[in-house]
């Protein structure tokens, strides 16, 4: 067993740890005006239809974070995430953020019912 940060090597499976907690006091320290949307999540959100404004909402209020796991971040200093927001049994989004002195929103996607089970039971099995 080879422990590397947030995720766990065990024969060839990696497991990630829900970060949900450590994200969520993260989240309550930026304000709007420190949220920066890419460009590219800009694009992404209209063509799933999901409201910049929604977004930014979920982000400032993580009551409906469910799931959160730590990425490889390109710079030292910063600190990559992919969260889990979940609405309802049929819908939910999956914000890729990096935050540093700002929070930065790299994409935004939908997600179908089947990969919302996917996280719950990732996410129940490893909290």
């Amino acid at each position: 067993m080879i422990i590397h940060g947030v995720k766990m090597t065990i024969k060839r499976k990696t497991v990630y740890y829900n970060c949900k907690n450590e994200l969520k006091t993260k989240l309550k320290k930026y304000t709007k005006e420190d949220i920066i949307i890419t460009n590219h999540a800009k694009i992404r959100a209209k063509i799933r239809r999901i409201p910049i404004t929604d977004v930014v909402h979920n982000l400032l209020n993580p009551s409906k974070l469910h799931y959160a796991r730590r990425e490889p971040a390109k710079k030292k200093g910063e600190k990559k995430y992919s969260c889990y927001f979940i609405f309802s049994k049929g819908q939910a989004h999956r914000y890729v953020i990096v935050i540093n002195s700002s929070m930065i929103v790299v994409t935004v996607i939908r997600i179908n019912r089947r990969w919302q089970r996917r996280v719950e039971k990732y996410g129940q099995v490893l909290v």
